[in-house]
């Protein structure tokens, strides 16, 4: 597989089932990211403005009525300043199918989540991606890419942000706890039901060690779903941190196509850190922007 494709879909596919375009307004979001760079490249903005279809975006989930309620259960979350890892992470969709590729994984809670993509031993891609854009190298081919979080929903027809994909990679839950959230007791979970703009999510804390263990959201009106489902969890300092995590994402196309995509991100080493690794990324003027 090329290193184009493995930029694009590493990119892409990490980030198309992120599903909230607003962000956690109880964040504390450093102003200016520790980047070791004086220079990002990022070209030109494009000029059309992306327009959101009025009727999902008029449309707002609610918690459904299900299930006794039950008082509010304290989750098991990662904290940490930096965290560094080691990872792979596997793709599969109709059109590509992907095995463990190499990852290298720095991140600054909240701010920064920076990859390097290797193969035989060389860095073929390199990744910054912040709360307002995703930046992508292919070294090989010596291009790269920009992108916001609007055309990115607009293409995969989902809403994104940055705080899934960060939940993504470190387990913890993406949407704080609201007003209108319940929870529910099935089995041996705690599932706290959330309604997030046009989401309708289930988060399953499971009972033996109150870790976030499955994610599921449905985007309402569309009814696209992901489902998250952590593994494998061990202990990192003091926290439980899970090392695998598999993503399956349901979604229908412009065509009206069932679109379906499993992926799998698996660390075999992580660190939590508390000063910051470097965040290396500087873009060659000679690189050219692929759009």
């Amino acid at each position: 597989m090329s290193s184009k494709i493995t930029v694009g879909l590493v990119a892409i596919s990490l980030m198309w089932f992120t599903a909230c375009h607003k962000p956690r307004s109880s964040k504390s979001v450093s102003q200016k990211p520790d980047i070791d760079t004086t220079l990002i490249t990022r070209g030109p903005e494009p000029k059309d403005t992306i327009a959101a279809d009025t009727a999902a975006a008029d449309t707002v989930a609610v918690v459904p009525d299900a299930g006794e309620p039950m008082p509010a259960v304290k989750v098991a979350e990662v904290d940490f300043d930096y965290l560094t890892a080691k990872s792979k992470f596997s793709f599969k969709s109709a059109k590509q199918d992907f095995d463990n590729t190499n990852v290298n994984i720095r991140m600054k809670k909240d701010s920064i989540i920076w990859l390097s993509v290797t193969g035989v031993g060389l860095e073929v891609a390199r990744g910054i991606i912040t709360r307002d854009s995703i930046v992508f190298m292919d070294k090989i081919h010596r291009d790269y890419f920009v992108f916001n979080y609007d055309q990115l929903s607009k293409q995969y027809n989902f809403d994104l942000n940055f705080d899934l994909l960060q939940s993504v990679i470190i387990g913890n839950m993406p949407f704080e706890m609201q007003e209108n959230g319940r929870f529910v007791k099935e089995n041996d979970f705690y599932v706290l039901k959330q309604a997030v703009d046009r989401l309708e999510v289930d988060n399953y804390i499971a009972e033996k060690n109150q870790k976030l263990s499955r994610l599921k959201a449905t985007e309402v009106p569309t009814q696209n779903t992901f489902t998250l489902d952590y593994e494998d969890f061990r202990a990192v300092g003091s926290f439980l941190f899970p090392f695998i995590s598999h993503i399956n994402l349901n979604v229908l196309s412009k065509e009206q196509q069932k679109l379906e995509t499993t992926m799998r991100l698996k660390h075999s080493k992580v660190e939590l850190v508390n000063q910051s690794p470097g965040f290396p990324f500087n873009v060659p003027s000679s690189y050219k922007r692929k759009r």
